[in-house]
């Protein structure tokens, strides 16, 4: 069965990422018993002006700070940087 928690902390997942230019259309994303999983291809979009790896890090610390999430794995290749 399905938790509920986790279906809400994956759309704040979702919504965290839609606040940066990230192409996550190649990724899922997903989060289990408390912990948030990205996995796949990401990809920064045209007006990415910073870098990816910096806004990944910051995705993770403001994920991490929510008390949704226990953990943060992200799993993934960067294309296109």
């Amino acid at each position: 069965m399905v938790d509920a928690n986790d279906i809400a902390a994956t759309k704040l997942l979702r919504r965290e990422f839609a606040r940066r230019p990230i192409d996550i259309s190649g990724a899922d994303l997903r989060v289990s018993h408390g912990v948030a999983y990205v996995r796949g291809v990401l990809k920064p979009m045209k007006n990415a002006s910073a870098p990816m790896q910096e806004m990944l890090d910051h995705i993770s610390k403001a994920l991490r700070s929510r008390g949704e999430f226990r953990d943060v794995v992200i799993d993934c290749a960067i294309r296109g940087e």
